[in-house]
């Protein structure tokens, strides 16, 4: 069974024209990054975390320093328990505050360029190889020999139909990950916009700053 599929795979690979080379590099690096992404979303936003940032957050907005800097040092790796000690070390500003979002931005948004990247170039891809299908067709029609086997015009037929058809299932598996994630990058946002807010309403930053 698994030599089947591999000797299919080949054959596929081989029909599609050297595109479907580049497409399967796009193909491996997608499931990669979504499987990395997917990991680090499910593990910020599970139920766990979800309890402490609103303990978090109820501290940040009580004014109880003790307890929040007790929460935020629970769970470093936490983007938002990052904010939050930023903010509680710092007098908290609207200018700390985007300093320090702009500062987590690469770790929320993290491969989310690529990912795009990706849906934008394995469609083009799928239609460069069309186009070159398409070439050595009639590149065969044109010439003064006379084609005796169809498959001589089809070979190129089918690179064409295969490539368009692998550049779109690597954007459609791309896409919808894709925006999965991008749900969770406004939701982060959102949550960030909230613990900048309990910090600000009681002045949770350290007591020096005031002085």
């Amino acid at each position: 069974m698994l030599d089947e599929a591999i000797d299919s795979l080949s054959s596929v690979m081989i029909r599609g024209g050297w595109v479907m080379w580049p497409l399967l590099l796009l193909s491996v690096v997608s499931v990669t990054l979504c499987l990395e992404r997917g990991w680090f979303w499910t593990r910020l936003h599970s139920p766990a975390h979800r309890r402490q940032f609103n303990k978090l957050s109820a501290a940040l907005r009580t004014g109880n320093r003790p307890e929040a800097e007790r929460l935020a040092s629970k769970s470093r790796r936490s983007v938002y328990s990052l904010l939050a000690a930023r903010l509680m070390a710092e007098k908290a500003s609207d200018a700390v505050a985007i300093e320090c979002v702009e500062e987590l931005r690469p770790v929320v948004e993290r491969f989310m360029p690529t990912l795009s990247t990706i849906i934008t170039a394995a469609p083009l891809l799928g239609i460069l190889g069309t186009v070159t299908g398409l070439i050595s067709s009639f590149e065969l029609l044109g010439t003064s020999h006379m084609i005796t086997d169809p498959r001589e015009i089809s070979g190129g037929i089918a690179e064409a139909l295969i490539s368009t058809a692998a550049g779109l299932i690597v954007a459609l598996i791309t896409l919808f990950p894709y925006m999965i994630f991008r749900g969770h990058v406004e939701r982060s946002y959102r949550r960030m916009e909230s613990i900048i807010a309990a910090a600000q309403h009681n002045g949770t930053s350290d007591p020096a700053q005031k002085q």
